[in-house]
């Protein structure tokens, strides 16, 4: 029984040396690793915050803001935790390998969608366009309905959804025909060789001048622009509110025309002469 006990408390007394010396060897490591973690959370947090305001500041898009600061407090958090880790004596360098293999691969596997994700990131960063706005861009011309991550949404004008990937839209022109409060809208009208181009020109100014949605300046633009096979070209130039321009371009073509038929001025379309030639009978 005094054996027992005698063996008993050697080992309770080698146990308790060895807690002492692990205590010793990886007490410090241990605390400093934990007073680390405490604080780099704290700076993570401030960090994101401060990530966050700046994003504020510079009106960055809400969707683009609200996945930087997920992206970051993962990114920053991973590191924190690696560190903490090496501190305390874990080795490090096998998983950080095994992280850097899995990303290559998912890279790989995923390249056109991080293509689309790093277009995203670019519209919403530089802002070419936004919600609201009527942009041409691969073909398609529509209102932009919705800026996403990996996609960018357009309504066309007959009410069709068209969703385009965004690394093809950010390496590609984009024609933005809102950002401009103004627009230049064109017609080209064509009268007979007969017609007097003066007075053809004298009504073309009274019809731009009727309309009050075109603006006074720039001035407007009256010319003879081309000699035809058929007509007498008139290139017309004025300039309207953007939202103005299309109305104004259709209602315009109907009072010229109606204009041109009360004046006696005529629009003439191509005509070809056919001359028959018949031989005599032998």
């Amino acid at each position: 029984m005094e054996t027992d006990l005698a063996s008993i408390t050697d080992n309770t007394a080698e146990l308790a040396d060895t807690a002492i010396e692990l205590g010793l060897t990886y007490g410090p490591n241990l605390l400093l690793a934990i007073i680390t973690l405490i604080i780099g959370l704290w700076l993570v947090n401030k960090i994101v915050a401060l990530m966050a305001r700046g994003m504020d500041a510079r009106k960055v898009e809400a969707t683009l803001a609200g996945f930087l600061r997920s992206l970051a407090n993962i990114g920053l958090k991973l590191l924190l935790l690696l560190s903490v880790a090496g501190m305390v004596g874990i080795e490090t360098t096998s998983f950080i390998a095994v992280l850097a293999a899995a990303g290559f691969a998912v890279g790989l596997a995923l390249q056109g969608s991080l293509g689309n994700f790093a277009g995203g990131v670019l519209i919403l960063l530089f802002r070419p366009f936004k919600v609201g706005e009527v942009i041409e861009a691969q073909g398609v011309l529509g209102s932009v309905s919705e800026i996403q991550i990996f996609n960018t949404i357009l309504k066309t004008f007959d009410n069709r959804t068209i969703i385009i990937p965004n690394g093809a839209l950010s390496n590609d022109k984009i024609v933005n025909m809102s950002r401009e409060d103004n627009r230049r809208v064109e017609w080209t009208f064509g009268v007979s060789y007969d017609d007097d181009i003066r007075k053809v020109k004298d009504v073309l100014l009274e019809q731009l001048g009727n309309d009050e949605r075109i603006l006074p300046d720039p001035a407007v633009t009256v010319v003879v622009s081309e000699f035809a096979d058929s007509s007498v070209d008139f290139m017309v130039r004025a300039w309207v509110k953007a939202g103005d321009l299309w109305p104004v371009f259709w209602d315009m073509n109907e009072s010229v025309k109606q204009a041109f038929d009360a004046n006696g001025i005529s629009i003439p379309f191509p005509q070809r002469d056919v001359h028959i030639h018949q031989s005599e009978a032998q």
